[in-house]
């Protein structure tokens, strides 16, 4: 073998190339390490995603199944409950009607009524009135044992309205004879409040005015399902 003056074997490659030879493997390893590891990483992620995606779907799910059989109980329930109105009230096409016993004025009877649920009667058909007048005429013990309906003029003399404030249809207004007549000689303010009943009779045309601060029996009214009409 031939030597070179510089002191290396003919053949034998330098220490530098040898070197940066290994280097070179070396850095390919570790990239691909780098790889494989990030490779793992994001497969790893990528399941955790599915199983967080399926399990929320399942929860999903069963929410809304449980939203479902909560809905089914609350209607069983209030079928149920429209089946018939409360103790104390009777029912006439789909609504309830309450006949009080005690006697308050207007205003206070009206709050009455609010508190049960309902409101002072709003009378919509010449058949509704009918039925009401029918029904007290059995629960009225004088000519003047009277209830109080949903009905005042109390804002604009002669202009009534019920207590949803929509005025009174004159087609179906149930007056007395010479009612409404706004009588001052027991209230300087006149008679802004309206009432019904005539003993022992079913007449349906037996509304009267009253001062609204006189003391009354009412009807209160309310939807079969709950709610005023």
């Amino acid at each position: 073998m031939m030597s070179h003056p510089d002191g290396h074997d003919e053949g034998e490659a330098p220490a530098s190339q040898q070197c940066s030879g290994a280097d070179g493997r070396s850095k390919v390893t570790s990239e691909r390490v780098a790889l494989l590891v990030v490779s793992v990483l994001l497969a790893a992620a990528v399941i955790v995603i599915c199983r967080l995606s399926v399990a929320n779907i399942q929860t999903k799910k069963s929410l809304q199944t449980l939203r479902d059989e909560h809905e089914a109980v609350i209607r069983n329930l209030t079928a149920e409950t429209c089946l018939k109105c409360q103790e104390g009230w009777e029912e006439h096409g789909g609504h309830c009607y309450y006949f009080s016993t005690n006697r308050s004025p207007w205003n206070r009877s009206r709050e009455e009524c609010r508190r049960k649920g309902g409101d002072l009667v709003q009378i919509d058909s010449t058949e509704e009135q009918s039925f009401l007048a029918m029904k007290l005429r059995d629960k009225m013990s004088f000519p003047e044992d009277r209830f109080w309906i949903g009905l005042t003029d109390s804002q604009e003399e002669g202009a009534w309205l019920w207590v949803d404030g929509s005025p009174l249809n004159i087609r179906l207004a149930f007056w007395s004879d010479r009612q409404p007549d706004d009588w001052k000689g027991e209230d300087k303010d006149g008679e802004d409040c309206a009432r019904m009943g005539e003993k022992g009779s079913s007449h349906p045309n037996s509304w009267f005015d009253k001062s609204c601060k006189r003391s009354q029996k009412s009807i209160c009214e309310k939807q079969k399902c709950g709610g005023v009409k």
